[in-house]
């Protein structure tokens, strides 16, 4: 495939263009639809074969970087469809989320029936690829939210979207642009399933090593469930401590974490330089300390990460909404996985109190958390085989971002007409 460097541009209502390409409103391009649903309170109208596609249907797939959708949610039937003279959406159309979480995209590979929350794009003319105007449609997505209306929730009309100018390629080159757009996201989505995968791999491993061991014959009940008869029930404050806040005085600069720093799915957190006098409230943590989120909804995410070793002079200030845990004796690793596990991190958020939306894990709660004790050298062979599989899945989500990167260079650059694909 080759490709060149657009020179010949001219001034449109859109913005700049590429000479030959021709600018037109969606709705001279496609047929537009938007759907209802049909009362719930009529058991007859569900539970069919027709797949009836909502906005969840469409931002589940997205998440995962999928172009189509075949199965979704809820089907109907054919009663359901007659009830609102529903019409059926041709396969290989495009379907937009129109409300709420407004501008996702997918191809539907079957026939379905759509919501009240979905636009129908069905082609008007063979000049128009559906796959090109998935990609095409993304890249407008701030344009349509800016379109939105309403306050309960916000919702870009029908005739509002239709009247959207965009541009038109010729076919061939559409096609070619779709083609290049989409390998990346094969890639991606294959990436994706990788993670998961791996993810799910992950929680096996956890729920044997954390509650089974290593290569353990005898077992015994206790307060926390059945554990290796060798292990030991500790509270949390037996082998690790919260540290009290300190007060830090004679630096210009010092690392701090925010919470945003402070990750769902790596080992480490990360940090920031700042001038301590940008710092009022802190919460004083050293190199190595275990940092908890304390808040809703950080806590229930799994939110929390190790200091790094190589923090300036050896601590940071971090948010206010962590608890700093010092292991003492215990391995880091081991309390870190051990914490991240849902069977005792669900007892922690059991406990949290507060109002709605602002509750918190309160410093007694976790320290008087009861875990499981192995032997140093198995608290670190557990610990590494868990890293093992974090590191694994750290590689993997990087090439995903490294991917998206791509595919968004990509679209600035063919999506704008910046560079050419050479077609016959």
């Amino acid at each position: 495939m080759m490709f060149y460097k657009e020179t010949n541009f001219e001034e449109t209502p859109i913005g700049k263009i590429p000479k030959d390409w021709e600018v037109v409103k969606i709705d001279k391009l496609f047929d537009l639809y938007k759907g209802t649903t049909p009362s719930t309170k009529v058991k007859k109208y569900w539970n069919g074969t027709i797949p009836f596609v909502t906005p969840t249907d469409i931002t589940k797939i997205s998440d995962v970087n999928k172009v189509y959708l075949k199965i979704t949610e809820k089907c109907i039937t054919e009663e359901g469809i007659k009830s609102k003279g529903l019409r059926l959406i041709p396969k290989n159309s495009l379907l937009f989320t129109s409300r709420a979480t407004i501008g996702y995209l997918a191809i539907n590979e079957v026939e379905v029936a759509i919501n009240q929350g979905v636009i129908s794009l069905i082609p008007k003319r063979t000049s128009v690829n559906v796959a090109f105007f998935y990609y095409l449609l993304q890249k407008l997505r701030g344009r349509f939210e800016n379109l939105a209306g309403g306050s309960t929730y916000r919702e870009i009309s029908m005739s509002a979207f239709g009247n959207v100018e965009v541009f038109l390629p010729r076919p061939e080159e559409q096609q070619k642009i779709a083609e290049i757009l989409s390998a990346i996201d094969e890639a991606i989505q294959k990436t994706n399933e990788i993670i998961a995968k791996t993810e799910r791999l992950k929680r096996g491993l956890m729920q044997k090593l954390l509650t089974k061991g290593i290569g353990h014959k005898e077992f015994k009940d206790t307060e926390i469930g059945r554990i290796p008869k060798e292990w030991e029930v500790v509270k949390l404050n037996e082998v690790a401590e919260i540290r009290s806040n300190k007060v830090v005085s004679g630096f210009d600069t010092v690392a701090f974490i925010p919470m945003e720093l402070v990750s769902e799915s790596e080992i480490f957190t990360k940090y920031e330089i700042r001038p301590i006098g940008r710092v009022k409230s802190y919460t004083y943590c050293e190199a190595g300390d275990l940092l908890l989120a304390k808040i809703t909804p950080c806590l229930e995410n799994g939110k929390q990460g190790i200091v790094p070793y190589d923090v300036p002079n050896g601590f940071a200030l971090a948010t206010t909404e962590v608890f700093p845990i010092h292991p003492k004796n215990i391995d880091k690793f081991f309390i870190f996985y051990t914490l991240k596990f849902e069977k005792f991190r669900n007892k922690i958020i059991a406990s949290m109190t507060g109002t709605t939306g602002r509750q918190r894990a309160s410093k007694k709660d976790v320290e008087k958390l009861k875990i499981p004790l192995p032997s140093l050298p198995e608290q670190q062979k557990i610990a590494e085989i868990l890293s093992t599989v974090d590191k694994k899945l750290e590689l993997e989500r990087k090439e995903k971002a490294r991917l998206e990167r791509i595919k968004q260079g990509m679209m600035d650059l063919f999506l704008t007409g910046k560079i050419r694909v050479k077609v016959n």
